[in-house]
């Protein structure tokens, strides 16, 4: 009989019960003999070891089966799991091969990635995956493809292997692809020689890791899009705790709704063909191709620079109080979750009676006449045209003649008469911050979403979107 076990990754209380049994009743041990200074204090006296050296499994298997079939009880020993990056699979290849009936008995242990986690706090808590970085059998095209695949699946992710004297680049790599797709906030966890004395513990951010302070002895933790650090601790979160913000930050675990969002942003930045811009355009760039699931947005969202963290600056202050919009439409798709959060007002003067009057009495649009309004009532607000080119131009006058003073203005109007020029007026007003959508397409759908953009902007680096969806 060939038992095969894993003796953990290094200290005698990882070693399992079923292993220090396995050990004390073989005949012969075979391994590698860093190995077996962990185990010979749990050998029978007389038990042989069997040394087969480094990198030398196949004769280590090779010999294991030699031993058996004289019918000794042989005991073939990997660190950690046997059954990760271990023995186990070549022993079971091996008996196929030879055609034996030797028996194969698999004692599992404590891999180093759990003895990693359980050291950094709790990093494994949902969904993970295991890469090993040695391309020694397996071709570093397939281990990228698996790489890009770990972190566009938002898995918690252990990197076995992560460098060596002669392969160093894949690391940084890896490291490349993983700020691709993840947040710079992202906690990355490494254990250097867990459970051994010489053991250190690392926690840090995808922003700040240091390959360079990995080697072979080391096992690395990149977390998930929820995973947080908190006293010292890296937490992935189970979802026990779904609407409670992680400590130290403001984002609860995302609901169905949120979470189907996040993949769409996820999804359309990975299409873009240009998805190196930054944020402040990405951002509201974003939200109009979900809302319209129109790619031309990606070349027709016109910003003045850094146009959405102004306005977001001026929710933040409290300069910001109220929102104009040109119609109701417009008015009823900006998140009611957000405006109550952010303590902002929405106002639209389309049906107010006394712009009908004005409308008629001066033989102007009531969109005219509602910008009247509340150039008068509210000239500090942020002006929001989804419908009405007529309101945006009669906007523009007013701010020409210092009649009000809008703290932005984000214009979408969709039609083909003085569609296009009412835009171009509005981006000749200087010191306002614009958002505005090129030529003739537009809508209050797509107004709506921008003011979203706006009013959720910390969400921007985290691609979080749809918080009070």
């Amino acid at each position: 009989m060939i038992t095969v076990c894993g003796i953990g990754p290094g200290s005698p209380e990882d070693i399992t019960p079923a292993v220090l049994k396995a050990v004390s009743e073989c005949d012969v041990v075979v391994g590698y003999k860093y190995y077996f200074q962990f185990i010979e204090p749990y050998l029978r006296p007389g038990t042989e070891c069997v040394d087969t050296g480094m990198k030398k499994e196949r004769d280590r298997a090779e010999q294991a089966f030699a031993l058996a079939e004289e019918g000794k009880n042989v005991c073939v020993i990997s660190s950690g799991d046997a059954g990760i990056y271990g023995m186990t699979p070549l022993i079971y290849e091996m008996k196929r091969e030879r055609g034996s009936d030797i028996e194969i008995v698999s004692c599992p242990g404590i891999s180093a990635f759990q003895k990693a986690a359980s050291l950094l706090g709790a990093p494994i808590g949902h969904d993970f995956c295991i890469i090993s970085m040695s391309d020694l059998m397996t071709p570093w095209a397939v281990i990228e493809k698996r790489i890009k695949a770990a972190a566009i699946g938002d898995f918690v992710t252990a990197i076995y292997n992560p460098k060596s004297h002669g392969r160093y680049w894949q690391l940084y790599r890896l490291v490349e692809i993983f700020k691709q797709e993840r947040s710079l906030d992202t906690p990355v966890g490494y254990v250097r020689q867990a459970g051994r004395p010489e053991q250190q513990i690392t926690i840090t951010t995808l922003r700040d890791f240091d390959p360079e302070e990995v080697d072979m002895f080391t096992i690395v933790l990149i977390g998930n899009s929820q995973s947080y650090e908190w006293n010292g601790n890296f937490i992935t979160p189970r979802g026990y705790y779904s609407n409670t913000p992680a400590p130290n930050t403001q984002h609860p675990s995302p609901n169905i709704g949120q979470s189907i969002m996040i993949k769409s942003f996820e999804t359309i930045r990975g299409e873009l063909k240009n998805p190196d811009i930054p944020v402040w355009k990405l951002w509201p760039m974003l939200h109009a191709i979900h809302t319209t699931a129109d790619f031309d947005m990606e070349r027709l969202v016109w910003m003045d620079d850094e146009a959405t963290a102004k306005l977001y600056q001026k929710v933040q202050s409290g300069e910001l109080k109220c929102i104009v919009t040109d119609v109701t439409m417009a008015a009823s798709g900006i998140r009611k979750g957000a405006l109550e959060r952010l303590g902002i007002e929405v106002v639209c003067y389309i049906n107010d009676p006394r712009g009908a009057e004005m409308a008629k009495t001066l033989g102007i649009t009531r969109a005219q006449a509602g910008m009247r309004l509340a150039a008068d009532e509210h000239p500090d607000a942020l002006y929001v045209f989804g419908n009405a080119p007529t309101a945006l131009l009669e906007l523009c006058d007013l701010a020409r003649k210092k009649k009000c003073n809008p703290a932005g203005i984000i214009g979408a109007p969709v039609g083909f008469v003085h569609v296009e020029e009412s835009k171009h007026a509005a981006k000749a007003l200087r010191d306002i911050p614009k958002i505005i959508i090129d030529g003739r397409k537009g809508g209050s759908n797509l107004a709506a979403t921008l003011v979203n953009s706006v009013l959720t902007y910390d969400d921007a680096e985290q691609l979080r979107p749809g918080r009070d969806v």
